[in-house]
């Protein structure tokens, strides 16, 4: 991490050196693919274009209404659709928003720009005018993203409208201020991917709700910052599909899969939120940043915290039991 001046306000170890966990970057639309790929091997159905509109709990499945009037019947619903979940709704109606981050990401695909960071290795910078962060892909392509200070709320579908060269400008123009590859990376970039306003689901106190559940961002959605967003879904997927083959009711499957999962997602969420107040620094803000995170970021970024998020195991094989669901679902 190196301020806008190109200083080094530190590093953040997210593999182990012993090689026993490293972390991976892909892109999302592989990372769609493969799952895709492998539910379609295994004899599961995707239909596409569906919009689910209304869902009823029977007392013995679920029944599901879609916009095109038909239906579908089901033991349970896992609602992982998302930071503007549905499913999250017919859980609980009075359920809030998602929060603001004030922030608007995007990213691009760049070729033929030199760099100096090896490869799989990110670099971020706190720009004077907005954030930037940049890692070399094994094929020579270098992947980036920019988090754009944005303090009120754009409409949804607002940012839509926005073309790729309108992007490509505004971003050369942010950017120029900065030390390091910022702004020729986005000038040269092959493609520049959508905006979008950065969200995060801090606090949703109903998870499920009978034979009801929202998982992946529709329950806990991170701020892009914490890079957890998708690493934290698969980890859901694993552990409600440990909690269903070992507990003998879907209820009570739900209630411990909530309180083992959620002190983990939660602490993760707002740590996120907090790196997000440093990416919008003013002026005095980011002296300020610039002078602690040296000093703070070694123990906080590569101790216990880090550890915490980044080495977190699930034990497959072990039995999931009721008693690690006592005392912490909030239902």
């Amino acid at each position: 991490m190196v301020s806008t001046t190109g200083k080094a306000l530190g590093t953040v170890h997210t593999s182990r050196p012993d090689g026993d966990i490293t972390s991976r970057t892909l892109k999302r639309a592989d990372l769609y693919r493969a799952v895709r790929d492998e539910a379609l091997r295994r004899g599961i159905r995707i239909e596409q274009g569906k919009r689910l509109v209304d869902a009823q709990d029977t007392g013995h499945g679920v029944r599901a209404v879609f916009a095109d009037g038909s239906e579908e019947f089901g033991d349970l619903l896992i609602g992982c659709d998302g930071l503007h979940s549905t499913v999250r709704k017919l859980i609980d109606p009075a359920a809030a928003a998602p929060a603001y981050s004030g922030l608007i990401g995007l990213g691009g695909y760049t070729r033929g720009v030199p760099v100096d960071s090896q490869v799989g290795s990110y670099r971020m910078v706190f720009g004077k005018r907005a954030f930037f962060g940049y890692v070399p892909a094994p094929d020579g392509e270098v992947w980036w993203f920019a988090n754009l200070p944005h303090r009120d709320e754009p409409a949804r579908g607002e940012l839509e409208g926005v073309g790729a060269e309108q992007w490509r400008s505004r971003l050369v123009e942010l950017f120029a201020e900065d030390t390091g590859p910022a702004a020729e990376l986005v000038r040269a970039s092959q493609e520049i991917t959508s905006a979008s306003p950065m969200h995060a689901m801090v606090d949703l106190p109903a998870w499920h709700r009978g034979r009801m559940i929202v998982i992946g961002d529709a329950a806990h959605a991170p701020s892009p910052t914490s890079g957890q967003g998708a690493s934290l879904s698969v980890e859901d997927a694993v552990e409600l599909a440990r909690a269903l083959r070992d507990l003998p009711t879907i209820e009570g499957a739900f209630t411990a899969y909530d309180a083992l999962r959620r002190p983990r997602v939660e602490r993760i969420v707002k740590q996120a939120a907090r790196v997000n107040n440093n990416k919008a620094a003013g002026p005095v803000g980011r002296v300020l940043r610039d002078l602690v995170m040296p000093v703070l970021l070694p123990r906080l970024a590569n101790g216990e915290q880090s550890r915490r998020t980044y080495g977190h195991h699930i034990d497959w094989a072990a039995p999931m039991a009721a008693a690690e669901g006592v005392g912490t679902a909030r239902n």
